[in-house]
């Protein structure tokens, strides 16, 4: 089983580490990570770089393509090169899932059109104008594509697909073995309770006076 993780300047890493420390103990998996170029694709300010291995060229048909987010989708939307190669890749995937922001790309890709999906809460508006419908929820499954929301999102993403290959079992022992017991500190991880002022920062930086 060959799954093949789309790197890109400006993404953010946990939304392809998370999944692939899921994805990657499944039985037989095979995970790559591609970019338009093989070589170091950094995150947002550069700090951290996750290395592409292949070049999309040298990527022809992943059972599964996994599109992360990150403040680098927006641009990736508008390029062709990879939108028209996740296109091209989707229509003999077995999945194609994305995380966060991820689903724009997919969305610009054609990949979303008349189906239910989710995203990140900033972008939940810009993903109808790709002929989706957006779902408030964690994680959407509607075909072969499966949409989850931010960041975090991914690991539910990712196990709920563990699950569907390889069974219930599996999946719950792979959560096992990464001890995947979230304890959140603070109920503010959704809008609806967060306070106004921690909406403020999520949307506009932390350095906000």
């Amino acid at each position: 089983m060959e799954i093949t993780i789309l790197a890109f300047e400006g993404m953010t890493p946990l939304d392809a580490v998370g999944p692939f420390e899921v994805l990657g103990r499944l039985p037989g998996a095979q995970v790559s990570i591609a970019a338009r170029e093989s070589g170091p694709q950094r995150s947002a300010g550069g700090s951290l770089a996750l290395l592409a291995d292949y070049a999309l060229t040298e990527v022809a048909q992943p059972d599964i393509l996994l599109v992360p987010g990150g403040p680098g989708a927006d641009a990736l939307t508008k390029d062709t090169q990879v939108t028209d190669w996740v296109g091209r890749v989707h229509e003999k995937t077995l999945w194609t899932v994305s995380v966060c922001t991820g689903a724009l790309v997919l969305g610009a890709a054609g990949v979303l059109r008349g189906l239910r999906v989710t995203t990140h809460w900033r972008a939940m508006n810009a993903i109808s104008s790709y002929g989706a419908e957006a779902v408030d929820k964690r994680v959407v499954l509607d075909g072969k594509v499966i949409t989850c929301a931010g960041v975090s999102s991914g690991i539910d993403m990712a196990l709920q697909l563990a699950a569907k290959l390889s069974g219930e079992e599996t999946a719950r022992a792979i959560q096992l073995a990464i001890e995947y017991a979230p304890e959140p500190p603070f109920d503010s991880g959704r809008m609806e309770r967060a306070n106004e002022r921690e909406q403020k920062l999520a949307r506009y930086g932390l350095n906000q006076p």
